[in-house]
């Protein structure tokens, strides 16, 4: 439904013979004069179309006029980009450590994954891809622009960078000689408001991915699971993944609670009856299911007797051979459950959830392939009698369900993406001018103490060399990280 809009898969050859295309169009575009026309330009080879605008500048000047309010949401995007970036360093050193201690585990992805343009990764679709690439350039940049005028630099244009169709980029060109100029924490705040914008907006989504995650129910009750382990007495009765448990033994299943009740009262060996809805036909059909030993199918797995009961788990306990079983909204619920209004939890538990969300947001397309729910657990979905629910239906839910996981994916990505201590990201400027403000502390302890006296180039010289090893070094990690897997091939 929803998860499939504008989904669009590319060989290689058709990516070529558009590149081409697109090449060809720009260079006839440039002899005729519409690119002077549209104040555009071709960039990287005359393979990128770079579109300039002064649009949004009024609404620049009106949204940015509490000066002082922007100055603070500078500051505290400031701390908030130093604190990501420190995670980001602190995972990409553990992914380092792990790969010289471990070797490198990751699995060797499609070429094309490792490309983030919509259509053409298998994992971004190219209509959700481009609506959310699109708005969260924009408000990455309008972040950037914000924070300029509030400091009185101006902004000279806005635009995209763009490959035909699709965006790869999004640029506010301001005045640079005032950048350079600028105090350095003022240039600072304006290069932190860019990835701290995407994350605060990723972070309001998420709410609302909640709310709207809150309106849908299961269109059947029962439970289900995505792996069926194998020689199992569900394996061995015939039931496969994602078809729904409907009853056990007479018991009826409504949720992960009930089969829990239900499998308390059978003992191993039993043979009792299932009803099941197979998935992919929608018929119901009875499994007589002979029930395993759960204590000895643990003790294989190489749990030990005194962990079994520490775990309450005893001799004669029924096994049916089911991972997780979940209920029909389990689609939804992992990426929005947290956040439902009728969810409950406490204020510790809440903040613990958004984090763990957003790893679960990000990891999503490539467990399932470029689908924010697997399609399986779609198909399990129904709208409730929430008013949202009632105005947009099941297949509008979809839509916004899916749109609000996108937009939330891509502010994640650009967010802390371009917060890499590397040029020309803004993690890499952030970076150069903590260098900067760290030799000039150190230059001016020195001359207030008499200690030592260091000359202002210095300063210069170390801040540039800093600048450019982190970039190269942080290159050549990824590079290794990236590429490593394809290197165990060879």
């Amino acid at each position: 439904m929803g998860s499939g809009f504008l989904s669009v898969e590319f060989g290689w050859t058709e990516v070529f013979l558009f590149v081409i295309a697109w090449y060809l169009l720009l260079r006839y575009w440039e002899s005729t004069g519409k690119l002077d026309e549209w104040n555009a330009s071709r960039i990287f080879f005359g393979m990128i179309l770079m579109v300039r605008t002064d649009k949004g500048q009024k609404s620049l000047e009106i949204v940015s006029k509490p000066r002082k309010f922007w100055r603070a949401y500078g500051e505290v995007s400031l701390w908030v980009c130093w604190g990501a970036m420190f995670i980001v360093t602190v995972m990409i050193i553990l992914a380092v450590i792990a790969a010289i201690l471990m070797g490198n585990q990751a699995e060797a992805r499609p070429v094309s994954e490792l490309v983030a343009i919509p259509g053409l990764s298998p994992i971004i679709p190219l209509g959700y891809g481009i609506f959310a690439f699109v708005v969260c350039l924009v408000i990455h940049e309008f972040g950037h622009g914000i924070q300029a005028r509030a400091h009185g630099m101006r902004v000279r244009n806005f635009g995209l960078l763009m490959m035909g169709p699709i965006p790869l980029g999004a640029f506010a060109e301001p005045e640079y000689s005032e950048i350079s100029t600028s105090p350095r924490r003022e240039r600072q705040r304006m290069f932190a408001a860019g990835p701290a914008t995407n994350i605060f907006a990723a972070l309001i989504l998420m709410v609302i991915l909640g709310h709207v995650g809150g309106q849908f129910v299961a269109a059947d009750p029962g439970v289900h699971s995505s792996q069926i382990v194998l020689d199992s007495a569900a394996d061995d009765a015939g039931l496969e993944a994602w078809d729904v448990i409907i009853s056990i033994n007479g018991t009826v299943i409504v949720d992960g609670g009930d089969f829990t009740n239900a499998m308390a009262d059978i003992s191993a060996g039993q043979i009792v009856p299932m009803e099941v809805i197979r998935h992919g036909n929608g018929t119901n059909e009875v499994l007589m299911v002979n029930m395993t030993d759960k204590y000895d199918y643990m003790i294989d797995l190489g749990y030990d007797s005194e962990t079994l009961d520490s775990m309450g788990v005893e001799k004669g306990d029924a096994f049916l051979g089911v991972n997780s079983p979940s209920g029909g909204t389990a689609g939804v619920d992992r990426l929005a459950r947290w956040n439902d209004p009728n969810f409950g939890g406490s204020a510790f538990g809440y903040a613990i959830s958004v984090p763990v969300s957003a790893g679960t947001i990000l990891f999503t397309p490539f467990e399932y392939q470029g689908v924010a729910i697997h399609p399986a657990q779609e198909e399990m979905l129904d709208s409730g009698d929430g008013w949202l629910a009632s105005i947009l239906g099941l297949s509008g839910l979809l839509i916004l369900m899916n749109l609000l996981f996108w937009l939330i994916w891509v502010n994640l990505l650009l967010g802390f993406t371009l917060l890499f201590p590397m040029i020309p990201f803004d993690g890499g400027h952030l970076f150069k001018d903590i260098v900067h403000g760290t030799m000039s502390g150190i230059r001016n302890l020195g001359k207030k103490t008499g200690l030592y006296n260091i000359h202002p180039l210095w300063v210069e010289h170390v801040t540039r060399k800093a600048s450019s090893l982190s970039s190269l070094l942080l290159l050549l990690v990824m590079l290794i990280l990236i590429g490593g897997p394809y290197l165990a091939l060879l």
